[in-house]
């Protein structure tokens, strides 16, 4: 062996590629083929300069040492164009200083490096790394070339090494990817500064997609978050991929023919001559799994589908993400719209996220959580917004941050220095978008924003349709904007809507202003939605409900074309609107707003009525007295009839007909004067066939005869409207009749039928959007479930209805919190219900004629304090009418009976029975029979007590009406004491005589025992049984509480009697009669 050369040397390493499986298959073959090897291997080292160290090399591998690297690569092409099948050499040359070991080996860096360097090439080919090029490059043997293969990363080297191919005509040129699993050239994945927030269920979601599609775009706004996600993704796919993964950025490419160059260089593939830069790149990944994240495409898109598809067509297992603002449009493209960050969440977390870069111990508490909320929802969830206000807590408080938005592209500026330009500030951000469009694209853009919270395509030609963009262009314009990201498409109810977000639209308000064209969209964009308002006014036969929804689903713009009527003087279509808004405002539970509106409008200091057109002035204040009539104000009434009057002389009929039922309306519980304007009105529409009106007019008149407690004219009126209604379409007032009907059926103690008329009826206003009538059969079914015995379910309506009512107004949460109230009196939980009626009671907002206050009273009374139950009832019963007074007389007899005041008890419980039979209402008849049968045992008539008795038992068994257990303790107390008085026989045959009554027949037998009295006034012969028996427990010595437990009835009742019998007997203390009792007790 020639000595080894030393100094800078150049190493070829070559093995065999496959050699263990080919020993393992062909034993014999592979003797003779490496024999073969041996000798041509000795031949061409000598012939070309080099020296072999035998020993060094494993298996078979071998090392050759070239003193001129000339020598390097003529010894590799001659090796390889060597007849050696079928052996494959895998040869490496590399150039450097190199170390001896002992004189026979080399040791170091660069025989490791070619070592590495050999293990990057397939069978028959060769590669040298930059070293080794410089030397040759000029000395290459005849016909041949080098290839550049782009600069790889060595197993187990930190420095990288670039990497070319010799190449030679009669040797194959064509190969695979080199076997390393990275490329050091190739653009790496961004890495982060900050950290990856929320996003989980779309990461998720898009790793299914890349994996069975080989082409994901993911599109949205600037600012959208776009690249980060792609990165995160990216990054969570690597191991997924069985491939590399190669990041192009595409924004510095200004120019489409740059395209391929940008994609190449991400791949470490320079140009090479004679060869496409497509085809390089195509050659590079051939059939290898790899996955390509082209960033930022929307300004190249054209360049880069062409790419996108020669590389799906030629790359079998290639997959390409990109992000773009706009899709691709090819036909392998699966578009993925990046949506914002939930607001709730994800929104937040991004929010305190970054504030903590700039304000460490920044953390969200209850006094920030509201305005950083508000912040991210202003901000639509855009990420870059979000990222751009965090910023400013470096000086600001969030609630400063919230209240600087109404500029927020002065406000948001200042982003990461090393973010592209135009993510640095939010202005710069929408600015790259809408540098982008076309003349009529940037016409249509500014047009749209005028749109509050969405518009249909309707809207849009209307609107946005004339110079500049033709109605008939309006739809191809929009479309492209959907796609450019601008504008959001989403199908709602198999309807197309679009919106922009509020950032977006706020620049294009500017370049709307900037126009000169503004106040003539803004007109156009008033005059569209007043008339879809108005064709509420006029429906068709069964298509009111997909009105309503249509300007529900648009009422942010009408609430907008309402404002630009205020803001501009034009009080007259102001009030139209509001007014042709009434569907609205009652049957989605509005009630706030429609009021605030015509007020808004009627209490403006600068509108003198005079001029405004007297129907429309006369219409207004009386659709604004039906939604009064709601909350049971009054303070419209005056007004009202005032626009009766107009209405009279104009000789309007329609106009006479809406002014009588406000009238009827706001009338609230006096039913008896409001019929009278209903009749008339009724007769109006009958005379012009206005089914129409006639269903509204039966819908409130039925409404306000429930409310005022009318059983027979509740279903009367309710059946018949509901019939009207059923005809027409018209859901909302057949919701109206038929929860009247439920009214009417538990007044009349058809407690089961109640509750089923409630709830479906309910689901049905569910089904419809109706929200106040929802949150009325929650409290009627909730009252009705409470006379039933149900308390839980009752509850369970009770907090719903409060929680639909908070969402209306604060009379109507207070009146479903007397469910609540009542619940708790049903149970005995004297502490809920105190605290509930007191809640009720100290609303500034209730009024006092409200059928809450016999709620009120009830928790007064289970409180135990009888003059506040006293002073509630004797409000209820002084206000109160029909059905209603009946039970509030009910309950105030019982009070009385408590308090000790017999005749007062007397009076109202046989006027609760009178009320019953003049108008039908049989709930809580069963609680005034009690009060009768109690006073009848005080009176010594136990016979008729037992009677009365039964007679209330039987009727609360007929219809499931609970006793309450306020209620319980007196009712025990004369069933006991009418026992011990009659004997249980006689006792049971009087009970069971008062149980085969009738309601009916209960009711007149109470009434027509109203005799004269049995006792005197004042003396022992006074004192009532009951009051008797109180004195003989004084006289034993027992405490008023101890008596309460004995009598079944509370301390209070029992210091009530004791102060009825001081009166009686002109004592003035316990002693005196205790001293008495015993005398009498003696004597006998």
């Amino acid at each position: 062996m020639s000595e080894l050369p030393t100094g800078t040397v150049t190493l070829l390493l070559a093995d065999i590629e496959g050699s263990t499986a080919l020993w393992q298959n062909h034993p014999a073959e592979m003797t003779e083929a490496v024999a073969r090897l041996d000798a041509t291997l000795a031949e061409l080292v000598d012939a070309h300069h080099g020296v072999r160290p035998v020993e060094q090399g494993e298996g078979d591998s071998f090392v050759v040492a070239f003193a001129r690297a000339s020598d390097a690569a003529c010894c590799a092409l001659a090796l390889q164009r060597a007849p050696l099948a079928p052996l494959r050499m895998r040869i490496g040359v590399h150039t450097g200083e190199i170390q001896l070991r002992d004189g026979a080996n080399y040791m170091g860096p660069t025989i490791n490096r070619a070592a590495r360097v050999r293990d990057l090439a397939h069978g028959g080919q060769t590669v040298l790394t930059a070293a080794t090029e410089q030397v040759v490059v000029d000395h290459l043997p005849d016909g041949a070339w080098l290839t550049e293969l782009g600069t790889h990363q060595l197993r187990g080297l930190a420095r990288p090494e670039r990497i070319v191919q010799l190449c030679h005509p009669d040797l194959r040129v064509e190969f695979p990817p080199l076997r390393s699993s990275d490329s050091a050239a190739a653009q790496p994945l961004p890495i982060p500064l900050t950290s990856f927030v929320g996003r989980s269920a779309e990461i998720a979601e898009l790793t299914r997609l890349v994996n069975e599609h080989r082409l994901v775009t993911l599109t949205g706004a600037g600012g959208v978050g776009k690249t980060r996600l792609a990165v995160e993704l990216a990054t969570h796919l690597t191991k997924g991929v069985g491939g590399p993964i190669h990041y192009v950025d595409l924004v510095p490419i200004s120019d489409p023919a740059l395209v391929e160059g940008a994609v190449a260089q991400a791949l470490g593939l320079p140009d090479q001559p004679g060869r496409s830069i497509a085809d390089t790149v195509v050659a590079r990944i051939a059939d290898n799994p790899t996955l390509i994240v082209l960033d930022n495409c929307e300004h190249v898109r054209e360049a880069v589908t062409a790419l996108v598809d020669s590389l799906l067509g030629r790359c079998p297992a290639v997959r390409i993400l990109s992000t773009s603002r706009e899709p691709l449009r090819t036909a392998a493209e699966v578009n993925w719209q990046v949506p914002s960050l939930g607001v709730a969440d994800d929104a937040i977390a991004l929010f305190t996220d970054r504030a903590r870069h700039v304000r460490p111990e920044f953390a969200i508490t209850q006094s920030n959580i509201d305005a950083v909320t508000e912040i991210c929802r202003r901000l639509d969830g855009m990420p870059l917004a979000i990222e751009l206000a965090a910023a400013r807590m470096r000086a600001l408080s969030a609630a400063d941050i919230l209240d600087s938005l109404q500029d927020r592209f002065q406000l948001l500026t200042g982003g990461a220095r090393t973010a592209v330009r135009r993510q640095q500030t939010l202005r710069a951000s929408v600015d790259w978008s809408h540098s982008m469009l076309t003349e009529a694209e940037s016409v249509l853009f500014r047009r749209l924003a005028v749109f509050a919270g969405g518009f249909d395509l309707d809207a849009a030609v209307s609107v946005c349709g004339g110079e500049g963009v033709q109605r008939y262009q309006v739809l191809d314009q929009l479309t492209l904007l959907v796609d450019k990201s601008l504008v959001q498409a989403d199908n709602i109810a198999d309807r197309a809507r679009y919106r922009m977000l509020e950032t977006i639209r706020e620049y294009g308000l500017e370049r709307l202003n900037e126009s000169g064209e503004a106040a003539a969209v803004r007109r156009r964009h008033r005059d569209h939605y007043a008339a879809l308002a108005t064709a509420l006014d006029t429906p068709t036969r069964n298509d009111f409900r997909d009105r309503v929804a249509r300007v529900e689903s648009d009422l942010d713009n009408v609430r907008a074309a309402f404002a630009h009527c205020c803001d501009n003087g034009e009080c007259e279509q102001a009030l139209q609107l509001a007014s042709s808004l009434q569907p609205l405002w009652q049957g989605r539970g509005r009630l706030r707003e429609g009021l605030t509106w015509f007020n808004s409008v009627l209490n403006r200091a600068d509108v003198d009525p005079a001029v405004i057109d007297p129907a429309i002035y006369a219409r207004a204040i009386a659709d604004k007295a039906v939604l009064d009539s709601f909350t049971a104000a009054t303070d419209s009434v005056e007004q009202v009839h005032r626009a009766l009057d107009t209405a009279r002389e104009l000789g309007d009929p329609t106009l006479l007909a809406r002014t009588l039922t406000a009238c009827g309306c706001i009338a609230n519980l006096d039913f008896d004067s409001a019929a009278g304007y209903f009749t008339e009105a009724i007769d109006l529409v009958r005379a012009s066939g206005d089914d129409w009106r006639l269903s509204q007019i039966l819908g409130r008149q039925a409404y306000l005869a429930a409310m005022a407690g009318d059983p027979v004219a509740s279903e009367d009126l309710g059946r018949e409207g509901a019939e009207v209604a059923g005809a027409l379409g018209d859901w909302l007032n057949e919701h109206w009749c038929r929860w009247s009907v439920g009214m009417s059926q538990m007044f009349r103690a058809d407690l089961d039928g109640a509750v089923d008329t409630f709830r479906n009826v309910h689901t049905d206003c569910k089904t419809d959007g109706n929200i106040l009538g929802g949150m009325l059969c929650l409290i009627s079914m909730g009252c009705a479930l409470v006379y039933r015995g149900d308390v839980a379910a009752a509850r369970d309506a009770g907090h719903a209805a409060v929680a639909a009512g908070a969402e209306i107004d604060a009379i109507l949460e207070l009146a479903a919190a007397t469910v609540l109230a009542i619940a708790a009196v049903a149970e005995g939980d004297a502490e809920a219900a105190s605290a509930i009626g007191a809640k009720v009671w100290d609303h500034p907002a209730v009024h006092r004629g409200t059928v809450a206050a016999s709620a009120v009273a009830l928790c007064a009374h289970v409180e135990g304090d009888l003059a506040k139950a006293q002073q509630l009832a004797d409000e209820a019963v002084t206000t109160l009418e029909g059905w209603h007074r009946l039970l509030a007389l009910s309950v105030r007899a019982h009070i009385a009976a408590d308090r000790g005041d017999n005749e007062q008890a007397r009076r109202d419980a046989q006027r609760a029975l009178t009320t019953a039979v003049d108008n039908q209402g049989r709930l809580g008849v069963p609680a005034a029979l009690e009060v009768l049968a109690r006073l009848a045992v005080d009176a010594g008539s136990h016979a008729e007590a037992a009677r009365l008795l039964g007679a209330a038992d039987a009727q609360r068994a007929r219809v499931g009406e609970l006793r309450f257990p306020v209620y319980q303790p007196p009712y025990d107390s004369a069933c006991e004491q009418c026992r011990k008085a009659l004997g249980d026989s006689e006792f049971q045959a009087s009970y069971d005589a008062g149980a085969a009554l009738t309601v009916d027949d209960a009711i007149g037998y109470a009434l027509r025992r109203r005799g004269e009295r049995k006792r005197p006034a004042i003396g022992w012969a006074s004192l009532t049984p009951t009051e008797l028996d109180v004195a003989r427990l004084v006289s034993e010595g027992l405490a008023n509480k101890d008596i309460a437990e004995r009598m079944f009835i509370s301390p209070r009742t029992v210091q009530a009697h004791l102060t009825h019998m001081y009166t009686k007997l002109g004592f003035t203390s316990r002693l005196q009669l205790a001293r008495e009792t015993a005398r009498r007790s003696a004597d006998s």
